[in-house]
């Protein structure tokens, strides 16, 4: 019931409006055949002139040309306004002129004396100026650029129409926009077809002025010598005088809706107001402001020239010029603590939400309180640091982990820092503020007041001393390192010996996508046919576990595709795939072109060898060996690799083949960082250097 109600309404209100419009327009019409009286001519007079300013302001103040599509419909109706107050002026020019200037009305009269300060002449002239300068300057530009932007809007609409259909094909847009746009393309082709030819009835209408003044001046003079007994030079006057006021009167509304026009189809592709681009677009250039100030300036001082405008002008635009940048940064601080603000609303709110809070971050440090306080002030070194190793980490080892979360908590001591992998601790360390490590390992204690302590990284003695005499260490031969650095180099470290679980699932996924399409293809032959995707990952974290870099993925996938159709283990295929990464292998490790080798003893040769299960084929099955041997290889391994370590050498351990991941295992569990090698791993051309055995 209530909407059955509410349509007729509706419909009711909107017919009013049509009538209301069809009355005006008959109305209009009437005025062309119709004698009007002068008071009825000065409403509609006053009426023009008013539609002329609105329509010269809405074209002002509007964003873009399509939302005043309505102009040429408008322009169209106030042509016919002004033509018909021109055909009713003309009609009482001609009958009732006689009876002085208020014949045709006072606003004619009121023009007429206003302008042409009681001789017709000067209201010839500046008749003449005003037609012109609409006829030929303003509406003949407006023509051309309504001309040309149709014509090249007509032009554009295939390849447009091309572009939303791609975006729609795409995703990038809905059914609903394409559809949207598409209209917006229909409307804004009309537009401009419009305009083209609404730029006509402007310049007809100038023409059409010059020839109803003419009319009106010489029939009036023959109406008043003929039939009202006036003298020539009487009736000139009057009806010359009436002529050129009605011409005043029609023209400038004229002109105002021409502005109007040449200002629409002149927006082209800018957005915003009128205003708002031309105060903008000049106020990015203040030094052209402050030139032109200069120039005013030095045109006041010359001689003969007056003084006062021009330094009142220059004195102004210098200012301006002054003031322009001032503004700017004050928008720009105020857009910046405005960002700011939404930034942290933002981050406050993921924050706070379920999802942030249930989300473990791979890589995470933590600070205590009173050192994320002293580290306040470096902090954005802090920060640019990290970023910097992670770049490092990048090139050499072939993939990017996620960002490290830095934060601070009060539940670890006051100046130590905890590293999380995964949500996981795995190592942290204790801060002397404002003091600087020395590490002397496993040579003689340094001469130096300070408090001992162990490197995090590599496990060394070191001595933590004052940062007053630093100096006095460096002269004694010491390199001091400071607490930002003793934290990366351990986050770095700590980082290699976990650089398997740095390898996410979805970091190899953005790593094959952007492998070159023939080795897509390979990826595609061998998964999922003869392993998975899964299998490959764990392929490549086998690889980094033990700092093997995969930046040459296209040799590891072509190994895997070598092995993979004859191995199915992700070990068998980890050993084939480092035999074709030798010489990468053997370069990362070797020093100045060496390798420094450390090799097992026979006897622990043998006991690997006997260790070893095979099967009837002779492949390898497993490893069984008495857990006191196990305890007394890791014992001696540890007490020699430690030894070499504190000389501060570079080695690695060299086994048999078969063997070597077994090695691995158990020396990776107290070294993490040091390498073992077979001896098929050895590529051509490297030299070696053996510095000693396990035995």
């Amino acid at each position: 019931m209530y909407s059955s109600n509410a349509q007729p309404s509706n419909q009711s209100h909107y017919h009013s409006k049509d009538i209301g419009l069809a009355l005006l327009i008959v109305f209009i019409l009437c005025v062309f055949f119709l004698p009007i009286p002068p008071f009825m001519l000065d409403i509609g007079i006053a009426f023009s002139i008013a539609i002329s300013v609105v329509v010269l302001m809405v074209g002002l103040w509007i964003q873009k040309p399509l939302e005043f599509s309505s102009f040429p419909t408008v322009l169209l109706f106030a042509t016919i306004l002004r033509l018909a107050l021109n055909i009713a002026t003309t009609r009482l020019i001609l009958s009732q002129g006689s009876e002085g200037e208020a014949a045709a009305g006072y606003i004619i009269a009121g023009f007429s004396r206003m302008i042409m300060s009681g001789d017709f002449v000067i209201g010839l002239t500046v008749f003449a100026i005003i037609i012109t300068v609409n006829f030929l300057v303003i509406t003949k530009g407006a023509t051309r650029i309504a001309e040309v932007g149709a014509r090249f809007t007509l032009d554009a609409i295939p390849g447009k129409q091309m572009a939303i259909d791609a975006d729609l094909s795409a995703g990038l847009i809905d059914e609903g926009q394409a559809q949207f746009r598409r209209r917006e393309l229909e409307e804004e082709s009309a537009f401009f077809g419009s305009m083209d030819g609404a730029s006509k009835f402007v310049r007809g209408d100038a023409i059409a002025g010059l020839i109803i003044l003419a009319v009106n001046i010489f029939g009036g003079i023959i109406i008043g010598v003929t039939r009202h007994n006036m003298s020539l030079e009487v009736a000139a006057d009057v009806y010359t005088k009436l002529s050129v006021g009605d011409g005043l009167v029609s023209q400038i509304p004229a002109l105002i809706v021409s502005l109007s026009a040449g200002m629409l189809v002149s927006k082209g592709g800018m957005r915003g107001s009128a205003e708002q681009n031309i105060l903008r677009q000049f106020g990015m250039y203040p030094r052209a402001l402050s030139v032109s100030s200069g120039l005013l300036v030095i045109l006041g001082l010359m001689p003969g020239l007056p003084f006062a405008p021009f330094f009142s002008l220059g004195a102004s635009m210098g200012l301006i010029a002054y003031l322009i940048p001032l503004q700017a940064r004050k928008i720009e601080n105020s857009n910046l603590e405005k960002q700011k603000l939404i930034d942290q609303r933002i981050h406050q709110e993921i924050q706070d939400s379920p999802d942030h809070l249930l989300r473990t971050s791979l890589v995470e440090i933590i600070l205590g309180k009173q050192l994320w306080a002293g580290m306040s002030s470096n902090r954005s070194e802090l920060i640019d640091r990290v970023h910097k190793m992670r770049r490092n980490f990048a090139v050499q080892y072939g993939f990017i982990f996620p960002d490290i979360r830095l934060t601070d908590s009060i539940d670890i001591p006051p100046r130590s820092y905890h590293i999380y992998l995964q949500g996981a601790y795995v190592s942290g360390y204790e801060i002397q503020l404002r003091r600087q490590l020395i590490i002397y390992g496993s040579a003689e204690k340094p001469d130096i007041i300070g408090e001992d302590s162990i490197d995090p990284a590599f496990g060394m003695k070191s001595l933590w001393i004052s940062e007053s005499i630093v100096e006095e260490a460096r002269m004694a031969g010491y390199i001091p390192v400071d607490p930002i650095t003793i934290l990366l180099t351990h986050l770095s470290e700590t980082l290699r010996n976990h650089l398997s679980v740095l390898l996410t699932y979805k970091g190899m996924k953005g790593l094959i996508d952007r492998l070159d399409p023939e080795y897509r293809r390979l990826i595609d032959e061998i998964i999922p046919s003869h392993l998975s995707y899964s299998t490959l990952h764990t392929v490549l974290k086998h690889l980094l576990s033990e700092r093997v870099s995969i930046r040459n993925l296209e040799i590891i996938i072509e190994s895997i595709a070598e092995i993979a159709p004859f191995a199915r283990k992700p070990e068998s295929i980890v050993e084939h795939v480092r035999i074709r990464l030798a010489s990468q292998i053997c370069s990362d490790l070797s020093v100045d072109g060496s390798l420094h080798i450390l090799r097992l003893g026979s006897r622990w040769d043998q006991f690997f060898h006997e260790s070893i299960k095979r099967d009837i084929k002779g492949d390898i099955v497993g490893f069984d060996a008495e857990p006191g041997m196990i305890e007394l290889f890791s014992n001696e391994s540890s007490f020699v690799i430690r030894r070499h370590m504190d000389r501060g050498e570079a080695f690695i351990i060299l086994t048999s083949p078969d063997a070597r991941s077994y090695v691995r295992l158990i020396i990776g569990r107290i070294h993490p960082g040091q390498a073992v090698l077979s001896h098929i791993e050895i590529s051509t051309g490297v030299k070696i250097n053996y510095i000693g055995s396990i035995s």
